[in-house]
């Protein structure tokens, strides 16, 4: 592992020699800096994933856009395919700028058929008053970046079927997700207090001892 610095500039540079799988992760950069009060602050990057497999990469296999209406909404969902690896970004915009408000973007899942690719979703709701309005899911992966665009894109054919199984699949992904803390959660407040209860029995004990003596 080497890391070097350009002298003209402010950039540092992490080179990994001889990748084996155990090196796959996330890795932060970081800075400090003194502030006027004379403390040291420290300052985290986003990170960078770093994925170290035999698996050739491969771009999305079938994206496409879904939509459900409502008296005073539209939802779109951006639902990307059988890709590799699971790193990838999913953006919305319109003819003007990015949109980033009524935005949820969802985990990456693995396909049911094959346990090497991944699939992924991302909403955009807006009011009923923009559904002429022409909006885009544009994706970034390391094999293919592409966009889509809510006129020309969207299925027509089962469209809120196809949103619902969207859906309730990511929904189910989030509650198990927030069952198992839970549970988790309970797990360790049982221990602790089992734990409690020996101290107290042990703590009782010598007090018992010590009065006899």
């Amino acid at each position: 592992m080497e890391v070097r610095s350009d002298s003209d500039q402010a950039l540092y540079h992490l080179t990994i020699n001889s990748l084996t799988p155990k090196d796959s992760g996330i890795y932060f950069c970081a800075y400090w800096y003194v502030t006027t009060t004379g403390y040291y602050n420290k300052v985290f990057g986003s990170g960078t994933k770093l994925i170290v497999s035999e698996k050739a990469s491969s771009p999305p296999a079938n994206s496409e856009i879904l939509q459900s209406k409502k008296e005073n909404q539209t939802t779109y969902v951006c639902l990307i395919e059988k890709f590799y690896p699971e790193v990838i970004k999913v953006t919305w915009a319109d003819d003007e700028k990015d949109v980033t408000d009524n935005v949820v973007k969802g985990d990456a899942w693995k396909s049911p058929k094959d346990d090497d690719d991944y699939s992924i979703a991302s909403w955009l709701t807006v009011p009923a008053k923009n559904k002429d309005k022409k909006y885009y899911c544009k994706y970034e992966h390391e094999e293919k970046q592409a966009s889509l665009s809510t006129q020309d894109s969207v299925k027509t054919a089962s469209q809120e079927e196809g949103c619902g199984k969207v859906f309730n699949r990511d929904q189910l992904r989030h509650r198990t997700a927030y069952l198992v803390y839970i549970i988790l959660l309970l797990k360790s407040s049982m221990y602790y207090l089992i734990l409690l209860f020996f101290i107290y029995k042990m703590w009782a004990s010598t007090k018992h001892q010590g009065k006899k003596a």
